[in-house]
């Protein structure tokens, strides 16, 4: 492999760093002459590479083990519970980070990703999310990650299955155990707006983990000014930043949290009115409210995360939580190698941080690669249907 002098890596290299970690964490094993490890991890990382499903896969690789082997492969290995994925994915993710991610408490990101389901359940209603409707249904699996926020150290360090009766202080309660199992503390924690509730902020508050979120104005709007409200949505009449506090309460609890209203000037001509951000925080002290702002910015890195994730995804039509959980990690671990590649190859020291040169390899890039590693051991072959109507006609190459 290369090094930081020469920015070379080859697809036989990146192969071999993504396969191993897969085959120690997920403790593959041969299934059958043909079906072996080394044949499994290609199939998948075809598989990712195309954005397709198995049976995509199997159909092309022209030596490749039949589909349904694979599936009873991947099936027959897997742990019997959800939990026992989650713990083996949540070790190769953890597999490959840098030393220097230890020494100094980094800020940190959690956000939940939902994907669109439009069957049944395999065997319980509690494997499905309902959520705002998007791309035809309100049914998600749903999983949530632990993110670095770090520029030239963003790396998934934990993930979990969000069940539907899965509160948000629970799913957090997880995710920071985990990051504590591997020697991990954020320095604060950046939340989305989801996350604003009484028992997180309790919860966060409890283990003494400093956290950052928008405020959430719940309830109806009144007709009255905003300044002469008394929840939230007072902060909104401020026409300039500062700092305030704020008693978020329920029938039988309540707990005080700071707040931080930044008021965004918009660019353009005219008087127009600011954009005014309303945060809450605790455990910690921001420089001002300016970079309050500029500081939760940074969480949308764990959005990009997820758009990259569904570019190396496996689509599949199964039922089965355990599989779809697999496929999401396989696609989590293939980013935080490319992660690390840019970390410990491509980038270049610039005093305490790296200087990244993404140009040099993209993630597209590196899923390529290992779909060439994948063609040139098992072959390539593509069927097409004859337009004289005398059958499928192939072209196999190797």
């Amino acid at each position: 492999m290369g090094s930081r002098t020469n920015h070379t890596v080859s697809a036989a290299e990146v192969h071999d760093l993504a396969g191993g970690i897969l085959r120690q964490c997920l403790q593959l094993k041969d299934h059958g002459p043909k079906c072996t490890v080394g044949n499994l991890l290609l199939v998948l990382f075809f598989a990712a590479a195309r954005a397709s499903s198995i049976f995509d896969a199997c159909r092309r690789l022209g030596n490749a083990p039949t589909d349904q082997a694979v599936r009873d492969a991947l099936a027959g290995q897997l742990p019997a519970d959800a939990k026992g994925v989650e713990r083996r994915l949540n070790l190769a993710l953890s597999a490959k980070l840098p030393k220097g991610l230890f020494g100094k408490n980094r800020p940190m990101a959690i956000d939940l990703t939902e994907i669109c389901y439009y069957g049944k359940p395999l065997k319980q209603e509690r494997e499905l999310r309902r959520g705002k409707r998007k791309g035809g249904t309100s049914r998600f699996h749903c999983y949530a990650t632990l993110y670095v926020v770090r520029r030239g150290e963003r790396f998934t360090l934990a993930m979990t299955y969000v069940w539907k009766d899965d509160s948000h202080a629970a799913v957090v309660q997880r995710l920071l155990e985990r990051a504590g199992d591997i020697g991990l503390r954020p320095r604060y924690l950046l939340l989305d707006r989801g996350f604003y509730g009484l028992e997180v902020v309790q919860y966060l508050k409890r283990v003494r983990c400093p956290f950052l979120m928008p405020v959430v104005h719940r309830g109806r709007r009144s007709k009255r000014p905003l300044s002469e409200l008394k929840g939230t949505r007072r902060f909104l009449a401020w026409k300039r930043s500062g700092m305030s506090r704020h008693e978020m309460k329920n029938r039988k609890e309540q707990t005080p949290v700071r707040i931080c209203v930044a008021c965004m000037r918009r660019k353009g001509r005219g008087r127009r009115q600011p954009r005014v951000l309303v945060f809450a925080f605790w455990g910690f002290r921001p420089g001002s409210p300016a970079w309050t702002a500029a500081k939760y910015r940074k969480r949308y890195g764990i959005e990009s995360s997820y758009r990259q994730v569904n570019q190396g995804r496996i689509r599949t039509c199964t039922r089965d939580p355990r599989v779809r959980l697999l496929l999401v990690g396989i696609a989590l671990v293939l980013r935080n190698v490319w992660v690390w590649l840019h970390y410990a190859i491509f980038g270049r020291r610039r005093g305490s941080g790296i200087e990244l040169h993404l140009e040099l390899l993209r993630l597209r890039t590196m899923l390529l690669l290992l779909q060439r590693c994948a063609e040139e051991s098992l072959g390539c072959t593509e069927a097409w249907q004859d337009p004289s109507g005398q059958g499928l006609t192939a072209r196999v190459y190797s």
